[in-house]
């Protein structure tokens, strides 16, 4: 079995969204880093800019859904799971402006663990996350957060 690579199999999924999702390809989408915990996206304040100058909102929520998303997605990828994820719900909380280049950061929220969900996973084929994200503001604050739940189903495999 080869190993897992964290930066590797997170710079191939960001691949991924950019040739398969348009609109993350127009935004700009880029790599922070994932640690096998939290994934962070960035992207360029210049194509994601309202009328105002900051930061577009619908442009805050895709990045935070879309590393909401990755989170899953890579945890998924490491344990050799063919999974379809999609947002169950989220709620997104607009808290200040952001004027420049901006992130999201993106990890298990408080109280839900990787143990239950790929047990339920195992049991049902399909399993649910709560996962947080926030995009950093001035001073330490979150400018914007994300709380999802993110659903896992598995693949059916096509009858030969």
């Amino acid at each position: 079995m080869q190993k897992f690579d964290p930066h590797a199999s997170a710079q191939a999924l960001v691949n991924f969204i950019q040739a398969s999702i348009p609109l993350a390809h127009t935004m700009g989408i880029e790599l922070g880093r994932y640690d096998g915990d939290s994934l962070v996206l960035g992207c360029p304040l210049a194509p994601n800019v309202n009328d105002k100058g900051c930061a577009f909102g619908g442009s805050l929520t895709s990045l935070m859904t879309l590393a909401g998303w990755g989170v899953v997605e890579l945890a998924l990828r490491q344990r050799g799971e063919d999974c379809d994820v999609y947002v169950g719900e989220s709620t997104v909380r607009y808290l200040e402006p952001v004027w420049s280049d901006f992130q999201a950061e993106a990890r298990l929220a408080e109280g839900a663990d990787w143990a239950t969900f790929f047990s339920t996973l195992s049991a049902r084929n399909r399993a649910r996350i709560a996962v947080r994200c926030q995009v950093p503001g001035e001073n330490g604050k979150p400018a914007a957060t994300l709380e999802a739940q993110f659903v896992a189903k598995r693949r059916v495999a096509a009858a030969e």
